[in-house]
This record gives structure tokens, C-alpha cells and sequence, in this order.
């Protein structure tokens, strides 16, 4: 072969191995903002040579359109507070324009530790601008979401974030979760980077735009995603304190000897229904059956799945008095985590005697439900929540320790109470095969 004909195929085999690494190295963006980690990592300079894995630390999920927002927030920074389940040495989050019609521009996004729980002041040295895409700004189409390149930092688990947007103009209805039980903060102006919170004066028991944050980490090997109802939201624990049943487990896996090295994400909303969607387009609430890829099966690093739901079927208005129909739904959810070969343990229903929707009819359905959870024809095993939280005494309602005072949503002892009913090992090895 002529010398010069070699030197073409080498240069041309040589351009064939630099595409194909830039092509593994990149990786493939989701529609839903997900990273496919399976066909790559994620695009970053930044990524370790050691060993590691992404895994959720922190979700919410998207539940409706803010009400009277048609302009969102122009003009405006948002600083979201959320609290890590597991640490990590590097972030990146998710930013969702779910619930409006036009399209949503951030023009300057950032990262940082809280100085203090539940403040908006950021921890010396911990500031980060978010990149997209290797640009400082980004613009989500309606009905999508998208993830930032990951940044380094140093973040403990069971940590406050400062996860700020800024948007210069109209966009449209915001994209929100309206029961934190976490304050947030809003400023005039670009004050994303700001370090001091003093710009921050508005305070907000929502979390806007923001839906997870990953982090990569030495430890966890893996993420367990909770969907549920109001009662998995958390809705009546302390506000502030990290105490919804969601952040009682995270404890126990990162401190028991012997737990799966799992982070924890909360998947709930409160009135959240197994079968029905809310109303309005799309719809706001939207049933665990129309939401379970989007919020569970999309999240990063998931290994097990947790069911809480049906409650509010049988309780909201039209009543579902079919169990058979919940008991349905219930498998559906079961079937799409077990296509993505994932263990499902489920919930049955807490007592809920005392409340103004109690009805002696609509118990016999919520009892229905738990005996075909109970059989294990649903799930791939069983957590009692019933038996948990019950009064031992008058068994159809909570133990008065754990009643909110609500009679159907715990108190702050009642969501430590269900934590504690899991038994971690159920939360290792795959799918059963069938049920």
C-alpha cells in the first residue's frame, strides 16, 4: 500500500474511535429531563475517574399550575430550599415547565449549601453557577423538563440546598408543588448568586419549577422512590423539620447496620388518587397510573419502588366503592416497575375513623383493599401501615399518638412510627416474576 494511501486510513480510523468516544462520554438526554446513563455518563469535565454512581438526593413532584401566575415570575430569582437524603461529591439538577403553555427561559441558575436550616443565606464557598448544555442559560419547551450539567461540590446528606432560578421574562403558568412543608424564598432582580439571603424578604411555602436533584456518591448504590398521597407529601408534619415518614426512612438507611445503601425521593402529592386524574389540561393532581414513569420510573439510580395510595380513591368525591378496581390499579403500577425489573412493596391503608369523610361503606372498602394487599397478590411485599398506625384499642382509627388530629393523616410520631414498619431488607434484590 502507498505510503500516502496508509496515512489516509489511519486518519480516518483515528476520526472513527474519537466520534464514537465523544459519542459514549456525551450521552442521551430523556424528554422527560432524565439523564440515560445506561448509554453514557452525563456531559461534564468534571466527571470522576474513581468509582461512583448518580443517584437521586431530593424530588418533588409536579402537582398542578401555580393559580394566577400567567406571567410567572418576570423579573424575579427564586430560591428554592430542599433537603438531601444521601451526599455526594458532585449535582446537577431537574427543572420542569410541566403545567404551562408557553415556553420557560432561565437566564441564570445556581447551587449552594445553606448556611443555616431552612435559610436563604448560602455557606462560604459553596456558590455555583449551573450551566445547561454548557450554557448559562436554558429554554424548556411546554410540557418538558431538563437537567443541568453536574457541578462539583462537596454535599453532606441530610443537608439543606439553595437550588436559585432567575427568569427575565413573562413565561407563562409556573410549574409548582404546593405543599412543601418547607419555606422558600423570592427576590427582585437577579440575586441567583447572591450569598447573602438579604434580598430574599418573600417567603414561600412552594417549591417553583425545581423537581429533583442528583448528586454522585461513593456511598449510596442506589435510590428509592416513594409515590404516594398526602400522607407520604407529609402534609401535617412539621413544617421546617424534615419529619414526613420519607425523611425518617432516609435516616434509617443511611445509619442502621445493614440497610441498602439507597437514597430516599418523595414522590407524593397530597389528594393524589391511583385511578383518577385531577381536572384542567393537562391535568393538574394527576393519577399515580398517568405520573408513574414521569415520577418514578424517569428518577435517577431507582433499585426499589414504594406504593402508598388508594386512600383518597375511596374518600374523595366520586367515591371508588369498587376495591377490586383500586386492587387493579394497584398491579398496574406493580407491572411497569417490574418491565424495568424493579422490587415494589406496598402500603396498606391507615385507619381513617374520625374523619369528616369516614363512612362505615367507605371503611369496608379501605379493609377490602388490605386484604388483597395482605394476600401478597399485589405487591412484591407488604408494609402495614394499617397495623402501624392503628389503635390497638379501636382498631378503624389511629392510635391518638399518631393522629394528627385530623384522624387521617399522622403526626410527626405517627410518620416516625411508619419509617420504623418498613423492614429495610425488602427493599433488596429484583422483581418478582410474577404475582
Amino acid at each position: 500500500m502507498p505510503r500516502r494511501t496508509a496515512y489516509a486510513v489511519l486518519a480516518a480510523l483515528a476520526a472513527v474511535v474519537v466520534l464514537v468516544s465523544t459519542a459514549i462520554f456525551i450521552g442521551v438526554g430523556n424528554s422527560d429531563g432524565s439523564i440515560d446513563t445506561a448509554a453514557g455518563k452525563p456531559r461534564s469535565s468534571a466527571a470522576p475517574a474513581s468509582a461512583g454512581t448518580w443517584v437521586g438526593t431530593w424530588s418533588t413532584s409536579a402537582a398542578a399550575a401555580e393559580p394566577n401566575t400567567l406571567r410567572g415570575y418576570a423579573g424575579m430569582s427564586i430560591r428554592n430550599v430542599v433537603h438531601t437524603s444521601v451526599g455526594g461529591s458532585q449535582a446537577r439538577i431537574q427543572l420542569s415547565n410541566f403545567y404551562s403553555a408557553r415556553p420557560l427561559t432561565i437566564t441564570h441558575a445556581s447551587l449552594a449549601l445553606a448556611a443555616a436550616p431552612s435559610n436563604p443565606t448560602a455557606a462560604a464557598g459553596t456558590m455555583r453557577r449551573l450551566t445547561f448544555a454548557e450554557r448559562a442559560w436554558v429554554t424548556i419547551p411546554p410540557g418538558q423538563a431538563v437537567t443541568s450539567d453536574p457541578v462539583r461540590l462537596d454535599i453532606p446528606a441530610a443537608a439543606d440546598l439553595l437550588v436559585t432560578t432567575y427568569t427575565p421574562r413573562a413565561s407563562g403558568s409556573v410549574t409548582y408543588h404546593p405543599h412543601a412543608r418547607q419555606t422558600s424564598y423570592l427576590a427582585r432582580g437577579d440575586r441567583t448568586e447572591d450569598t447573602a439571603g438579604a434580598a430574599y424578604t418573600e417567603q414561600s411555602p412552594y417549591w417553583r419549577y425545581l423537581t429533583a436533584v442528583d448528586v454522585f456518591s461513593r456511598e449510596a448504590q442506589g435510590t428509592v422512590v416513594v409515590i404516594g398521597d398526602s400522607i407520604t407529601d407529609g402534609i401535617t408534619s412539621t413544617a421546617g423539620a424534615n419529619h414526613r415518614w420519607t425523611d425518617f426512612l432516609a435516616q434509617r438507611l443511611r445509619t442502621e447496620p445493614g440497610a441498602p445503601r439507597y437514597s430516599v425521593l418523595n414522590s407524593g402529592i397530597s389528594g393524589n388518587r391511583v385511578l383518577s386524574d385531577g381536572t384542567q389540561v393537562p391535568p393538574n393532581n394527576p393519577s399515580a397510573l398517568s405520573r408513574f414513569r414521569r415520577d418514578v420510573l424517569s428518577r435517577t439510580g431507582v433499585k426499589a419502588v414504594v406504593v402508598e395510595l388508594g386512600v383518597n380513591d375511596i374518600l374523595r368525591t366520586p367515591h371508588q366503592t369498587d376495591s377490586d378496581a383500586i386492587v387493579a390499579g394497584l398491579r398496574r403500577l406493580t407491572e411497569q416497575a417490574h418491565a424495568r425489573g424493579l422490587r415494589v412493596i406496598g402500603a396498606t391503608l391507615a385507619p381513617f375513623y374520625g374523619h369528616r369523610g369516614y363512612t362505615p361503606q367507605l371503611d369496608a372498602v379501605r379493609q377490602q383493599v388490605n386484604t388483597e394487599i395482605r394476600a401478597g397478590k399485589v405487591f412484591d411485599d407488604v408494609v402495614d401501615f394499617d397495623q402501624a398506625l392503628r389503635d390497638p384499642m379501636y382498631p378503624i382509627r389511629l392510635r391518638p399518638s399518631y393522629d394528627s388530629g385530623d384522624h387521617l393523616h399522622p403526626s410527626d410520631e405517627g410518620y416516625r412510627a411508619m419509617a420504623r414498619a418498613l423492614d429495610l431488607q425488602t427493599l433488596k434484590g429484583g422483581a418478582a416474576a410474577a404475582l
